[in-house]
């Protein structure tokens, strides 16, 4: 993914390099919590879907989990998948291997490729 795009035109590309048709739209009051997020767009929390960016223990490889707004990550359950633990990354490299910020880290168009784990309970919506 390119690094000198602005990170909505990354998402926007991202989108389309995987098919997928979606609409960006900029709110004009906070989104930053899954509850401000689903006020905003006029849907039920459970359809919001929270960007979380851990650290392995072991390896140090940073990993997304995608989870419904209206449940909490299970980091142990994350951790046995994984055969290690799932430790808060550092908001820096985050933002280094992502291109975004801590709390407004998008599912997609990331600098560097992640590894993926997503909440069951997200293809119902």
């Amino acid at each position: 993914m390119n690094g000198k795009l602005r990170s909505v035109d990354r998402v926007a590309a991202a989108a389309a390099e995987l098919g997928l048709a979606i609409q960006i739209r900029t709110m004009p009051e906070s989104t930053r919590t899954a509850g401000e997020a689903a006020a905003a767009c006029g849907c039920e929390v459970g359809q919001i879907v929270k960007s979380l960016v851990f650290e392995c223990g072991q390896t140090q490889e940073l990993v997304l989990l995608l989870i419904a707004g209206d449940r909490s990550a299970d980091l142990d359950a994350a951790g046995r998948q994984l055969g290690q633990a799932l430790l808060r990354a550092d908001p820096k490299r985050v933002r280094t291997l992502t291109g975004f910020a801590i709390g407004g880290v998008a599912p997609i168009g990331h600098l560097q490729p992640l590894r993926v784990f997503m909440d069951t309970a997200l293809p119902a919506h």
